[in-house]
């Protein structure tokens, strides 16, 4: 297939930092499908992108002509709770770094990925573009939203100065291939996904497909080899109850964070891809700028949920058959993050996987994977 687009043409250079990440391996398939086949990649072994002599040497040798910055340091509401320095420092030397460089070394156009937790706890729902610093951030996650909203601002700051074409999305949450399972730090979804399959397990006795989770995705000391003690005590302080019954079926609680009662969106992470490379060939830091006076966009469906509502279709997918509690001294963080994209839809761009059967597909790959 012959690519003639003057950006991201059959002879030009693509770099996706972060292509091993959920978001940036799902940009790269979509490019690949796509035909485009002209994709630098570096793994962080390769190209520590904090390091800023390496990321200056990279594009000193490489000169890509479209960067697309999908690498981030990323996790759920207790990992960015509880390792604030690390998300802000790393983000932001990640950032600094490929987006100055991107202008040093006349990259033709840049997307960087933000997140919708840039906007402010109590902002108007649905969340518009231009809600962007017009009041406090949420507490758990503030050190990685104002990394997210320094790169927004300094790809609108490097346009206005310079008129580099630097534009940034923001997605809402999403699931989907290569997302993390971590119990500890992965984000409400993947999370809910695992503690269900683990706990109907528990249920079912089925040890081995325990083992068989525990040696793809280890939790703590555990492996597949660890004994049932151990394996139970380690679930419980993660929020996965086991209680043996004496001959009959064990029964299985699970315990969640906050009430339940707040609101989420979320979005295939395929269909974000999609939409990223809609945005590079369809629109450009100036038509945004002359539109909204600002250089981002909202990614997501328009459409939320209650977490309560997500776990209950989770656990029906899952077959787990137990007791959800909710724990509510536990933070639930911003109550409610729909994100307006009517913007992006006037792109003529709209989402095609629905919540449930993408979590049904990603339920399935997890069950083949683990």
């Amino acid at each position: 297939m012959t690519i003639t687009d003057p950006i991201m043409g059959k002879y030009k250079k693509i770099f996706i930092a972060g292509h091993k990440g959920m978001v940036g391996s799902a940009i790269k398939r979509n490019l690949n499908l796509k035909g485009y086949e002209n994709i630098l990649a570096r793994t962080s072994n390769e190209l520590d992108l904090r390091n800023q002599p390496e990321v200056d040497a990279f594009f000193s040798k490489e000169k890509p002509n479209l960067v697309i910055l999908a690498a981030a340091k990323v996790g759920g509401i207790v990992a960015n709770n509880t390792y604030r320095a690390e998300f802000i420092y790393e983000n932001l030397m990640i950032q600094n770094n490929v987006i100055h460089a991107s202008w040093k070394y006349g990259v033709d156009k840049l997307l960087f990925l933000g997140s919708s937790c840039i906007y402010p706890k109590h902002a108007p729902q649905p969340l518009k573009e231009e809600y962007l610093l017009t009041g406090p951030l949420e507490y758990t996650n503030e050190p990685y939203a104002i990394a997210k909203i320094a790169g927004i601002k300094m790809c609108e700051s490097y346009f206005k100065q310079y008129g580099s074409n630097f534009i940034s999305v923001m997605p809402t949450n999403l699931y989907g291939p290569n997302d993390n399972y971590d119990l500890e730090k992965s984000h409400v979804l993947p999370a809910l996904i695992r503690k269900m399959h683990l706990g109907k397990c528990l249920e079912n006795n089925d040890w081995p497909t325990i083992a068989q989770d525990l040696n793809k995705n280890p939790i703590g000391e555990l492996v597949k080899d660890s004994k049932k003690k151990d394996i139970i005590q380690t679930l419980a302080r993660l929020g996965i109850h086991y209680k043996d019954n004496e001959g009959s079926k064990p029964t299985v609680s699970i315990s969640l964070w906050g009430s339940g009662k707040v609101y989420r969106e979320f979005l295939h992470v395929d269909d974000m891809a999609d939409a990223c490379v809609h945005i590079i060939l369809n629109t450009s830091g100036e038509e945004l700028y002359n539109q909204l006076k600002q250089t981002h966009i909202n990614i997501g469906t328009g459409e939320d949920i209650t977490i309560k509502e997500l776990a209950e279709k989770v656990k029906e997918i899952t077959g787990f058959r137990g007791e959800l509690a909710w724990d509510t001294s536990k933070p639930d963080g911003t109550p409610k993050k729909q994100l307006d994209v009517s913007l992006l839809n006037s792109l003529n761009w709209k989402y095609t996987i629905h919540l449930e059967q993408g979590i049904r597909d990603v339920y399935n790959a997890y069950r083949q994977y683990s």
